[in-house]
């Protein structure tokens, strides 16, 4: 039997989705202003509640 799709990796996932790289464009910045307007618990992969 194959490897399924998803084999995920916690870094990769954070460096593509995260904050930080939200930050770094505008349409990031965008979509974190949108999620703040809208109430969002978590804003991005990132950032979360534990």
């Amino acid at each position: 039997m194959s490897k399924r799709t998803w084999q995920p990796k916690k870094l990769k996932r954070l460096r593509k989705h995260g904050f930080l790289k939200r930050m770094s464009s505008p349409a990031g910045k965008n979509i974190i202003k949108a999620r703040r307007a809208k109430g969002r618990k978590n804003l991005t992969v990132s950032t979360g509640t534990k």
